[in-house]
């Protein structure tokens, strides 16, 4: 396929779908804890907008929960069909802790999402609440499993190799690894931050047609005092994972810098803003600078040293190329999201956050912001740990299933085709249902406050039984 060999089409192919399948768990973990926060206040308030809003978004959770699950399935078997040698090798570790992950977070999920979707009418509102908190408290279970099992691959300890394998000798070692409390961190804020702007999104969205509603109102602020607060938080744990990854991957801080050398003693690295990495000639081209900053991002000091990938050879170097963009991608969406914050915090002031057309059609564009930076992330991560996949252990030519090209090259296709027709319409559902927006009184009823009313009994095994308590009053009962 287009000249490609089995392991580059065996990389796509894996990239190709946990791309598809990244964006949808970041969704989930972000609208469990919003619809958490939204029952809560509906509890403690009373305020219908709060109901109104929980149920319009319940929605989408469900149709957005689906196709991560559908999608993570799809991900998963492709560690044993195309990367069998890596399971061979690793399988003694990332085995258990994605079991962990099922065995903990998704029978969590399982077990309360029911009462979550379906339980409205029929539980209390108590249980209806634990219900939802259950949920969210699964998806973050849930990061925390996969992000382990991909953070023991990016900085590898607590294991000894026994036979060819990798065999774990400490758990708390491999699950604790040194970059995983950084990557969940980043992680659950960008799932959070990227919720955050979608929310905000639509509500800009409807405002801008003139659907100036309560619950309208209510998303837009709730969104935007949330990038306000958490875009921030998450460039501070950003420059933590960047100073981490330079004590352990200093070869990809140097693909991400695009330094080729040393700078003279002294002079301190410069912070590239803007260049072309060529890895053949082994210089970036065309570089725009700014003196000493690299330096002072990376260590905290104006002369500090950062790596330069001529300190690495060449086939121990990550693709500059790429992971040099795709890292200025997502700090770029990340400023942009502060400065979404802060425009409309100004505007708050002035009593103009709903009205002023220039920044909701700010915040609409924004609405994807979050999803794309993940996906750049994920790239700078993932492409920058390469030629490795457990990183400074095992190369990633090591561990690719002996396929052909063909094989891979046909399935690749097929998955292109397939994820296109199912994922897209999955989306495109999604953004009508957005497009609709929330509807007053959404609820067909509210859970009254002492618990279901006697015409909404909980399923149990005799409710086809005569009930007494839903016969007309007009009629006997017998034996009275």
């Amino acid at each position: 396929m287009l000249g490609l060999d089995a392991l580059t089409l065996a990389r796509i192919q894996f990239g190709f779908t946990i791309s598809f399948h990244i964006i949808f768990p970041a969704i989930t973990i972000g609208l469990a804890s919003y619809l958490a926060v939204l029952e809560g206040l509906w509890l403690a308030t009373r305020k219908t907008l709060y109901r109104d809003l929980y149920h319009f978004w319940l929605k989408i959770f469900a149709v957005n929960f689906g196709m991560g699950v559908v999608s993570g399935l799809v991900m998963a078997y492709q560690f044993g069909t195309n990367w069998s040698h890596f399971s061979t090798f690793a399988g003694g570790i990332t085995g258990p802790l994605l079991a962990y992950e099922v065995l903990t977070a998704f029978f969590l999920e399982a077990g309360f999402l029911g009462v979550m979707l379906f339980g409205w009418t029929r539980v209390g509102p108590g249980l209806h609440m634990l219900s939802t908190v259950m949920v969210a408290i699964g998806t973050l279970i849930s990061a925390t499993w996969i992000l382990a099992s991909n953070s023991w691959m990016q900085t590898p300890q607590g294991y000894e190799i026994i036979g060819g394998r990798a065999v774990p000798v400490d758990w708390i070692q491999v699950i604790f690894n040194p970059s995983f409390p950084y990557r969940l961190g980043h992680m659950v804020v960008a799932a959070y931050l990227s919720t955050a702007l979608m929310v905000g999104a639509a509500a800009a969205w409807h405002l801008l047609r003139g659907k100036d509603t309560p619950a309208t109102r209510k998303m837009l602020s709730m969104a935007m005092w949330m990038a306000l607060l958490v875009a921030p938080v998450q460039a501070f744990i950003g420059d933590m994972h960047g100073l981490n990854t330079l004590q352990h991957q200093p070869a990809k801080i140097a693909a991400i810098e695009g330094h080729w050398e040393q700078p003279a003693p002294g002079a301190g690295a410069p912070l590239l803003l803007f260049g072309i990495p060529d890895m053949a000639a082994g210089e970036t081209r065309y570089k725009l600078e700014v003196p000493h900053l690299g330096s002072l991002i990376l260590t905290h000091t104006w002369d500090g040293k950062v790596p330069s990938l001529d300190e690495f050879a060449a086939r121990d170097r990550p693709n500059a190329a790429i992971v040099f963009w795709t890292f200025r991608a997502m700090v770029g969406l990340g400023l942009l999201m502060i400065l979404l914050g802060l425009w409309g915090l100004w505007l708050r002031r002035g009593r103009r956050l709903y009205a002023h057309r220039g920044f909701l059609r700010f915040a609409l564009a924004m609405g994807p912001a979050g999803l794309v930076a993940i996906l750049a992330g994920w790239m700078t991560t993932e492409i920058g740990r390469q030629p490795w996949i457990v990183y400074g252990v095992m190369r990633t030519a090591d561990a690719v299933s002996p396929h052909g090209a063909g094989q891979l090259g046909f399935t690749l296709a097929l998955f292109v085709v397939v994820y296109f027709l199912v994922f897209g319409a999955g989306v495109a559902y999604i953004l009508k249902l957005i497009r609709q927006g929330p509807t007053p009184g959404e609820a067909a009823t509210s859970p009254p406050e002492g618990g279901p009313g006697l015409e909404h009994h909980a399923m149990r095994p005799l409710s086809a039984a005569p009930d007494e308590n839903r016969l007309p009053a007009a009629t006997p009962v017998s034996g009275s």
